[in-house]
């Protein structure tokens, strides 16, 4: 499953938006991919998402795949557009 959000001012709305992140996309079984400017990168590896440099306005699509992927991508979705 994909879904291509905007993401908000996730600074502003969150204390560390890295780590709470990548917490947030741990919690599921399905692997999950978020996807902008070429870039694929693992939504639970905290150093990927540090290195994939999010920011507010970016454009992504965030891709699922396992048997919670309904449930990854929404959660994930939520937290990128607070």
């Amino acid at each position: 499953m994909t879904l291509t959000v905007e993401v908000a001012d996730i600074e502003k709305n969150h204390k560390n938006p890295i780590a709470e992140l990548v917490q947030t996309a741990c919690k599921y079984d399905s692997h999950i991919e978020i996807i902008s400017n070429g870039k694929n990168i693992n939504a639970k590896s905290l150093m990927g998402i540090m290195a994939f440099g999010l920011k507010k306005g970016m454009e992504v699509v965030i891709s699922a795949e396992g048997s919670d992927e309904e449930k990854a991508v929404d959660s994930i979705k939520d937290f990128l557009t607070c």
